[in-house]
């Protein structure tokens, strides 16, 4: 059996009140990128269901910017260390690593001629460094500042110059190579967030969280003047250069960003974004014709300067760590929740996407899963129930308390019964209505239900999977199966003739239904850690499982004895979800907030 990375629903970027992000340009105008946690996520601009993800930081990314030439990403991490890879082979393969600064890194710019590399943030001992890409090499200091740096940016023409905004207030000008500061310039108030030169380097543009934008000269670094007055009433988190220079593109934290004339400094237009704190605007890129912006949220706007109130399309997704995942019924539409409440729907042919609307959980999904075409039911730490119409993409307003928070849930569509497992309960609801609940002596975390036997399995934090009998709305427990670790999650097959577990000691057992004996005599036992899920093929003929230890297994039932490990399918991060769409066609999620859509060749 083999398998391919078919597409890679990409994580948005990680974003937190107060601080700028920093989006980077392919020179050649096709990908975009930003970073989520420990990723670097390059996206196709046209199509942003193309992605890649790089994951070879060892913490937390901040920053990632590609060189001039088009040939390297360098990107520096909270630690402020900087990875300079390639961006030709599918591997990325390392070519250079340095440590400029001991804290961390909140921008980084290359000189034209993709030779030189400035970065900026919150050393311990300094707050800035240039040195060549290629060694390593010292070449100047950044100093003159008394507070972290936000931004910087490197003249793109000669003579060589580099500016960085800083939280004292001021603008450093720093002249080279070697690069040695010039002097300050303080018309701005607060906090500078954003220094970028104009692409012909004749302009550079200043942001601060006063809420101004200032234009210099790019040679002198003389104040031309103020733009707008001021430019937004709250803090601007970026600044974007049209690539003929004529234009500037600023976001704010005030929900809009505005598109100004250069020659004129008059607006020309606003772009109004919403108006929840999660609609504040939080950076700004523009490439080629493409207009980007990110809000709070997470979502990535296209503007469009002929519409301003209509964006080209909006990228939503998750920023947090997904949680759960599920589909509809006719299998057309893959539901996505996260840790913090979000819940998206993507359409399974072309991964576009939506956020669901309504009055959500507000924090983590523990489950979803769908009730037939028209709703979707979701369960969280809130401890409650609560129903989406999939057709009008909304929670219904349906909203059942929970005795304690629920682990599981499934459903049984044909009696309108759904069956959640909580942490000491088990609640049967009927009709959208609690109908029974059954107290119990051990933690359960997942549940799964036979709809021909109108048998239940709920596996438990005891080490057993507790087999109950369905009679009307009542549970009668039958047997339990004994496992060796907590059962973290079970499933019957679709034939209804099987059933699969998993558990904490890393194993995962098929039983043949109705005996409950084990279905074979191979063990399937190559997880290195605790195995969190496992789903069947539609067809019942293959079952794959997701770990802890970041692989997938395939596990076959014709050939016990074969298996196909997906090793690092989401690297540095657990999986925490699996569907199959088809016979084919698997679909993973991970705690690194990426959806992944693998093809899966039979053995």
């Amino acid at each position: 059996m083999s398998y391919s990375n078919k597409f890679i629903y990409a994580s948005l970027p990680r974003t937190s009140r107060g601080q700028p992000i920093v989006l980077g340009g392919d020179p050649k105008g096709k990908n975009f990128l930003y970073t989520n946690g420990n990723s670097v996520i390059i996206r196709n601009i046209d199509n942003p269901a193309i992605a890649d993800v790089y994951t070879e930081h060892s913490c937390a990314v901040n920053v990632a910017k590609y060189s001039p030439s088009g040939f390297y990403i360098a990107s520096g991490d909270v630690s402020g260390k900087i990875r300079i890879w390639d961006t030709v082979n599918k591997e990325h393969l390392l070519k250079n690593e340095f440590q400029p600064i001991g804290g961390p890194i909140k921008d980084i710019s290359w000189s034209a001629d993709s030779q030189r590399i400035v970065v900026v943030g919150e050393g311990r001992e300094r707050f800035g460094h240039v040195f060549m890409a290629e060694t390593g090499t010292s070449v100047g200091e950044i100093s003159g500042q008394s507070k972290p740096i936000n931004s910087c940016d490197f003249r793109p023409a000669r003579p060589f110059r580099i500016i960085t905004g800083s939280e004292d207030n001021t603008i450093g000008i720093f002249e080279g190579p070697p690069f040695k500061f010039k002097k300050t310039k303080q018309e701005h108030s607060r906090f500078v967030q954003a220094v970028r030169y104009s692409p012909d380097g004749k302009y550079f543009a200043s942001a601060g969280f006063d809420g101004k934008v200032f234009l210099y000269d790019g040679t002198t670094s003389d104040l031309i003047s103020e733009i707008g007055s001021p430019a937004h009433k709250g803090g601007v988190y970026g600044v974007a250069w049209k690539p003929d220079g004529t234009q500037l593109l600023t976001a704010s934290g005030d929900k809009t960003c505005r598109l100004w004339n250069v020659e004129t400094k008059e607006l020309i237009a606003e772009f109004p974004m919403g108006t929840t704190v999660d609609d504040q605007q939080v950076s700004c890129l523009w490439q080629g014709e493409h207009l980007l912006t990110v809000s709070l949220s997470g979502f990535i706007t296209y503007l469009d300067p002929a519409n301003p109130t209509q964006p080209l399309r909006v990228i939503k997704g998750h920023n947090k760590p997904i949680t759960a995942i599920s589909l509809s019924e006719d299998r057309s539409i893959i539901y996505t929740a996260s840790h913090d409440g979000a819940v998206t729907n993507w359409n399974s042919g072309n991964g576009n996407n939506n956020r669901v609307d309504g009055n959500g959980h507000g924090n983590q999904v523990n489950d979803i899963k769908s009730h037939g075409g028209d709703f979707t039911y979701t369960c969280g730490i809130d401890d409650s129930l609560k129903q989406i119409n999939v057709e009008g993409n909304v929670y219904t307003g349906i909203d059942l308390k929970l005795p304690c928070q629920p682990r599981g849930m499934d459903i049984l569509k044909e009696k309108n019964i759904i069956i959640i497992g909580c942490v000491n309960e088990i609640v049967v609801v009927q009709d959208n209505r609690k109908a029974m609940s059954l107290k119990i002596n051990y933690e359960a975390s997942s549940v799964t239900i036979n709809s021909e036997t109108q048998e239940v399995a709920i596996g438990g934090d005891d080490n057993k999977i507790h087999i109950y009998s369905l009679n009307g709305v009542q549970l009668e427990l039958k047997s339990e199966l004994e496992h060796l670790g907590a059962i973290t999650d079970c499933a019957y097959s679709p034939d209804n003739k099987y059933l699969v577990a998993c558990d904490s000691n890393r194993k995962v057992i098929l039983y043949a239904v109705p005996e409950y004996k084990p279905a074979h005599n191979k063990e399937w036992g190559f997880h290195n850690a605790r195995v969190n899920k496992v789903s069947w093929s539609p067809n019942s003929s293959l079952v794959a499982s997701g770990s802890l230890d970041t692989t997938i297994i395939i596990w076959s039932l014709a050939s016990p004895a074969k298996h196909t490990i997906i090793k690092n399918a989401h690297p540095q991060s657990q999986i925490t979800g699996l569907v199959w769409l088809d016979h084919e066609t698997l679909i993973s999620t991970g705690q690194d907030c990426n959806t992944k859509v693998w093809l899966i060749e039979s053995f």
